[in-house]
């Protein structure tokens, strides 16, 4: 009965708490190895994670306390792997996992917390007051970050008009 509970909720849940958790780091290979761990925990722990009431928030949130945890032993952020023009060498396989290298770009640029909450809140598609709980957060604070990331990412993407 666990065994297959499991399955169900991993081949459901994979791919949307993969692309959440890419956006939140900004590296393929970092989030698949991450989700993976995020996953190994869960299935472990599945009678608890199981019951959880939004249990793809614990395995983002589970991924990213993760990552917090492998970084603080290098003490040092992962650089991006750029060509010699400069450009993303990972951006084949992030736009085979369903998001746009451009944006990807752009959420890197953001500050770890207002990722995360993009994260909760556009990926996995919690609402203000579970994405706070899973973070550890105020839902206002999850709305004042959505705010400025959103605000941010509109003055990239958002081109005016022009006029008459």
């Amino acid at each position: 009965m666990k065994e297959l509970e499991f399955a169900e909720f991993y081949s459901s849940s994979r791919d949307v708490c993969l692309r959440a958790v890419l956006a939140g780091v900004g590296e393929r290979q970092l989030a698949e190895d991450l989700v993976a761990e995020a996953f190994t925990r869960a299935w472990v722990a599945w009678p608890k994670v199981g019951r959880h009431p939004a249990p793809r928030a614990w395995v983002v949130r589970t991924a990213f306390n993760a990552r917090v945890s492998w970084w603080r032993r290098r003490r040092r952020e992962v650089t991006l792997a750029l060509d010699d023009a400069g450009h993303d060498l990972a951006a084949p396989a992030v736009a085979e996992a369903g998001l746009d290298p451009a944006l990807l770009v752009l959420l890197r640029q953001l500050p770890r917390r207002q990722r995360e909450v993009i994260a909760f809140r556009v990926f996995l598609d919690l609402d203000t007051e579970a994405t706070a709980k899973a973070l550890g957060i105020a839902p206002g604070t999850v709305t004042a970050h959505l705010s400025r990331a959103v605000a941010t990412l509109r003055g990239h993407l958002v081109t005016p008009e022009a006029g008459p």
